[in-house]
């Protein structure tokens, strides 16, 4: 392989990468379909309105789940990121002009679609004097101008920590503000060559200093020991992050980085006691769980904690089901 299937030559990191055949998954990695008649609904509507999700679009595995929920998951500031993760299947390249109509376009799509609860992700624009601070923060305001009754949480990169991109981005007042730190001190510049490990856990310090709910995530499988998962767990919970995802590394392409290995659910559920005895407020482990998976239960268990109401407009996230994805799930079948 010399070039990627968009016809630009391949780095030398994806050339090596593409020298590990694609590995098979083992059989505990699957997931049920069940589509319950709020998903049938949804489903039927999006192809109606021609509407556009990361769930559809990224093939997501717990779609059936998250939409009977009525929660679904946006990509905001185009389809080419300014920074490259050997584990993204998103394209780095040069971003197409911002799109100013598309923080609108997007609440209008939550409205369409009666969302409960709505993530906004997003791609790095290093290209913007910004970083698109606007463009995250107008999304989310949008959002909540269109859909009173519905939650936010806003997965967004670094903005590099600088104060006045964060503060713009926590003006916008999401339920959940999420940075993900992904992976371990140890392996985090080769897996993630454009961020920094140490900046990562600041704007998540800053986030809750700010008065946000705080979350992020770690995916296994990318090179990490288990020994190395409780450090890193420590260090997020020291930086004030409040809720932890903990997923399996699926590798999307031969381009990619190599699956190092395949993580049991016996583990995933050791992971998730260790994260809630350290005082994480939420934790959703288990080999399918994505970062936005169960995300408005996971708010509402925060605030619990937190001691706090969740506000009326709000309250309906109380009442979901069980998780189907979570490891202790998986072993109970």
């Amino acid at each position: 392989m010399s070039a990627s299937p968009e016809g630009r030559k391949l780095l030398r990191l994806e050339v090596r990468n593409s020298e590990t055949p694609i590995e098979k998954k083992p059989s505990w990695i699957k997931t049920r379909v069940r589509m319950g008649p709020e998903f049938t609904e949804l489903k039927g509507l999006v192809r109606r309105e021609g509407l556009h999700t990361v769930c559809e679009e990224a093939g997501c595995p717990n779609i059936y789940e998250c939409w009977e929920d009525r929660e679904a998951t946006f990509l905001i500031g185009g389809d080419q990121c300014t920074r490259r993760c050997d584990f993204c299947q998103i394209d780095t390249g040069k971003p197409a002009e911002l799109d100013r109509t598309e923080p609108r376009k997007v609440a209008e799509s939550v409205q369409a679609m009666g969302l409960r609860y709505s993530t906004v992700t997003g791609v790095a624009r290093d290209d913007l004097e910004d970083g698109g601070a606007w463009l995250y923060a107008e999304t989310v305001r949008q959002i909540h101008a269109l859909n009173p009754g519905t939650g936010v949480e806003l997965l967004i990169p670094d903005f590099n920590a600088d104060p006045v991109q964060l503060a713009e981005v926590f003006g916008s007042r999401p339920e959940v503000l999420a940075h993900n730190v992904e992976t371990v001190p140890r392996i985090f510049k080769r897996i993630r060559p454009g961020f920094r490990y140490a900046r990562s856990l600041e704007v998540i310090t800053k986030a809750r200093e700010a008065g946000l709910v705080t979350k992020s995530n770690l995916i296994l499988g990318m090179g990490e020991t288990p020994d190395e998962v409780a450090p890193a767990m420590r260090d997020l919970v020291d930086a004030g992050c409040e809720i932890l995802t903990i997923t399996q590394y699926l590798r999307p392409s031969p381009r990619h980085h190599p699956v190092d290995r395949w993580v049991k659910p016996e583990e995933f559920v050791e992971h998730s006691k260790a994260a809630e005895a350290m005082g994480f407020a939420g934790v959703m482990a288990g080999p399918l769980v994505r970062s936005s998976y169960r995300a408005g239960r996971l708010y509402a268990q925060t605030k619990r904690h937190r001691g706090e109401e969740l506000p009326e407009n709000l309250a309906h996230l109380a009442d979901q089901g069980p998780a189907s994805q979570e490891a202790s799930s998986l072993l109970a079948r």
